[in-house]
Parts: structure tokens; sequence; C-alpha cells
């Protein structure tokens, strides 16, 4: 029997966005609008991921978690603690995307050096992916789109998050290292040290992600800035005469992106047929805590349902021009997506690694943990929005 042929999914990105602006179902000006608003930012994502890319070929994930192990001294609970760390920053700087695809398969390898169970910190990189992508706008693809909108409103988005995502974060590594507690007892040998291929290349990677990190925080532009890294970082590979981690045509994920894209075209169209009406009803209004509960859970309802990043930008004009209430649609669409596989991008790269590295994760994993986590981490995340502003 002849093996059947799927149409790849940015192929049919591209057929739906094609389709609705050459019927006119999304207006010109909508469209003009929506391009002017995520065309930088995901010319931006390619950048990053060229960046996260050119770093993964120099080693500087395996040089951390190597760097882990050792400063672990052969305690597991230790170890568990510094991958935490490790996929914390990664998330923050490098965005959950990065996480999800470069981190995953160190870390299970580092657990399997350590005889240590896998799972643990394949499942505690999963959930960090999440609930710590709201640390920096660069974190994740939501808060850009936020912060394009608080910056008009003259709102600091470290000023408003800092808070929501202290707390996604500490209810995160709490509730797992309480749940995995068994697991991560003992010790372990650490073994030699893996020898690094270009120490020079290594050291500049770990300095531009540290240049990034700056960058970021001081709030650089975001694109030009990964831009320049991306382009200097690629050069001094070449220079170095180091063989790309990946073939060319697959350094920057062009497939993703022309998905990502589709995904906009069809919520703004979905919003010029009128479905804004009827989510303003389901978010509710107002700011007091009970009022931003709402919007938090709706958000993670919606990201669960059908993806974080049309349910962010569907429900972002029920929200409104209101810092409070952009800042509760971002707790939900960005910590909130943990129960189903397809929630977040992150989640479904996880799987996808986790199944590379023959580590069989049950799709009821994820869902146990997500019921787990997502309603402690939205609401705490939540209340500390509403306690600190």
């Amino acid at each position: 029997m002849a093996r059947r042929r799927h149409v790849p999914w940015w192929l049919v990105a591209v057929a739906v966005t094609v389709l609705v602006l050459v019927t006119g179902a999304l207006p010109a000006d909508d469209a003009r609008e929506l391009a002017e608003r995520t065309l930088p930012i995901l010319v931006f994502v390619a950048a990053l991921t060229v960046v996260a890319e050119m770093c993964a070929g120099a080693g500087l994930f395996d040089a951390a978690a190597g760097l882990a192990s050792r400063v672990a001294g052969g305690r597991r609970w230790a170890l568990w603690g510094l991958v935490v760390v490790l996929a914390t920053v990664s998330t923050a700087v490098l965005s959950l995307d990065t996480t999800a695809v470069l981190l995953t398969p160190v870390v299970i390898a580092l657990a399997r050096h350590t005889r240590t169970p896998p799972l643990p910190f394949a499942l505690a990189v999963l959930a960090l992916a999440n609930t710590a992508s709201l640390v920096l706008p660069v974190s994740n693809l939501t808060n850009l789109l936020a912060d394009h909108l608080l910056r008009a409103d003259g709102v600091g988005y470290l000023g408003l998050m800092w808070a929501p995502a202290l707390a996604a974060i500490l209810v995160t590594v709490v509730v797992l290292a309480v749940r995995d507690r068994r697991s991560l007892g003992g010790s372990y040998d650490p073994g030699p040290p893996h020898p690094v291929r270009d120490r020079l290349l290594l050291v500049v990677c770990a300095v531009a992600v540290g240049v990034l990190a700056v960058a970021f925080v001081v709030g650089a532009p975001t694109a030009p800035t990964a831009i320049v890294v991306a382009v200097v970082l690629l050069g001094v590979t070449l220079a170095r005469h180091q063989k790309l981690p990946v073939a060319a045509r697959d350094l920057v994920p062009w497939r993703t992106l022309l998905v990502v894209l589709g995904l906009f075209v069809v919520v703004a169209t979905a919003h010029a047929q009128g479905l804004g009406a009827l989510l303003a009803q389901v978010a509710g209004t107002g700011n007091g805590p009970g009022a931003l509960l709402q919007v938090a859970a709706t958000g993670a309802l919606a990201a669960n349902a059908m993806n974080n990043l049309p349910a962010y930008l569907a429900l972002e004009p029920a929200a409104g021009t209101d810092p409070m209430r952009l800042a509760a649609l971002l707790i939900g669409t960005g910590v909130g997506p943990l129960i189903t596989p397809w929630g977040s991008l992150a989640t479904v790269l996880w799987w996808q690694r986790c199944r590379t590295v023959m580590l069989d994760v049950p799709a009821g994993t994820i869902v146990r943990q997500g019921l787990l986590l997502a309603p402690l981490t939205v609401v705490a995340a939540t209340l500390a929005l509403v306690a600190t502003s």
C-alpha cells in the first residue's frame, strides 16, 4: 500500500493567508496593521534562533550542563536545582522555544550520564520553558506583542511583570521539588569534563549571550540587537572553520515562522468577522482581583484549547489597553498552557525532542503535570500582579 503524503502545515498556512487576503476576508487596513506588529517580531525570532543554534553548535549548552554536574558535587538534588536555574535563564534570555529545542536533549543526556531518572529533569525543563517565560519581553512571543502596547502607554514591562514572573517560577520549583523528591535523592559520579572543540568560539558565544541578556534588560531594540549578535556569531563560526550545527537551509526556522504567521492571520480575520465581541463577554471587564483572575483564567483555557499565540491575539482586544488586564492575559497565555500537548509551541517542540532522544513521555504525563501546575501558577502570578501593582 502506498504511503500517504500529508500536506505540510507551513503550506497550509501560506494557502490560508493568501486566501483571506485575496478574498478580502481580512480587510487591507487590518492586514497592514497586523504586518506592522508581527513581522518585526518574526524577524527577531529568526535571528534569535540563529543565535541559539550557534551557541548549541559551539557546545555552550553542553558546557553549562557539564559545569552544573561538577558544581553539584555528585548530589542529585543539587544537580536538579542547577538544571532548574539553567532552564530558567535559557527561557528568560533565549526564549521558551529555545529551551525546549536545545536544552531538552542536553538535560536528558546529563541525567542518563549521572544514572538519574531522566523524566523529572525533562519535565522540569518543560514546565519552566512555560512558567519562566514571563521574565523578559523576549522570553515569549506573546510578551513581545504586549510590550508594544505597554510601551505605547508608557509602562515598562519589567516593572509590571517582575513579581508575576517570580511567583510563577517559585511555585513551579516548589511543586516539582516536592513531587519528585524521591527521584532526586542519592549521589552520582560526575565523571571527567567533556573536551571543548573550540574554546575561543565557546567563550565568544557565552559573552554574546551575556550581552544579549543585558541589552534586553535595559530595553535595547530587540530585533536589531538579535540580528547583530546572530551575524557576529555566524561570522565567527565560519571564520573558525567550524561546521554549522544544522543545514544552512534550516538555520532559520522558516516553516515554523510561516505557521505562526498563518495563525496570526486566521485570528485577525476571525476578529474582523465578529469574534472579538464574543471574547470580550467571556473575559469580562475591570481590573480588580476577581476581574484579573477572570482574564488570566480565560487566557489559560483558550491557550490550552487552541495554542497560546492565537489565544493571546484573540483576547488582546478584550484586555484593551489597561496594563493590568494585558498583564493578566500574558499570565494566562504564558504560564497557563501547560495542560494540553499543543498548548504552546514550546511543549510541541519539547515532546518532539524527547522522542528524538528515545525518551517516551505519554500525553497523560504532560496533562497530569499541567493540571497540577497550571492552576497554581496562574493564580499565584495573578495575585502577585495585584499585590505589587
